[in-house]
């Protein structure tokens, strides 16, 4: 694996090294050493999927505070999608700027979003799907989210947004959000 700096700090691309043969391919999509060398987190709590039926749906952008701040590591296993990072984290230099990477089945980079950042994307293809593993456990009492649309982070979707959730479509713009500490 390839961890690659985005202008996020703590917030890196992952490529696959792939080795292939007349049967296909194989790609180690996570490792502990080569994580831990990296100075990444090498504990999961949970796994999660989620399958977009229309090219366009949105979802996020979420995140979890303390005590359940997680980090998520994404991975597009079917079809194409548009994956974004937004820093919410108390005084960092990138507070409310964001990052975003077109993730795709073929190639399985994959985004790591380090605790303190919002993480959402949007469906490129019908029916893409979304593998991410997560630090914490899903907690109700302590997720947020910032709307997709704010205009303030001005996140270049490729596509007009559609299907948000009706929670998604009711999250408050980044200055009704208090920072994550």
């Amino acid at each position: 694996m390839k961890f690659n700096s985005t202008p996020i700090d703590g917030c890196f691309t992952i490529d696959l090294e792939f080795r292939e043969d007349q049967r296909g391919c194989f790609a180690r999509v996570f490792c502990v050493d080569e994580f831990g060398a990296a100075g990444l987190l090498t504990e999961w709590a949970q796994m999660n999927m989620s399958r977009s039926l229309q090219r366009g749906t949105v979802r996020g952008l979420h995140f979890q505070r303390a005590p359940n701040k997680e980090v998520k590591v994404v991975r597009c296993t079917k079809g194409t999608v548009f994956d974004v990072a937004v820093d919410l984290r108390e005084g960092s230099a990138t507070f409310g700027k964001w990052f975003g990477i077109e993730l795709n089945d073929a190639s399985g980079q994959m985004l790591y979003v380090p605790e303190g950042c919002a993480h959402g994307f949007q469906a490129l293809t019908d029916g893409a799907e979304v593998a991410y593993m997560c630090s914490a456990r899903y907690s109700p009492a302590d997720e947020g989210g910032v709307f997709a649309g704010d205009p303030k982070i001005a996140v270049a979707w490729p596509l007009p947004l559609q299907n948000l959730s009706p929670r998604d479509e009711a999250m408050p713009h980044i200055d009704d959000v208090d920072p994550i500490s």
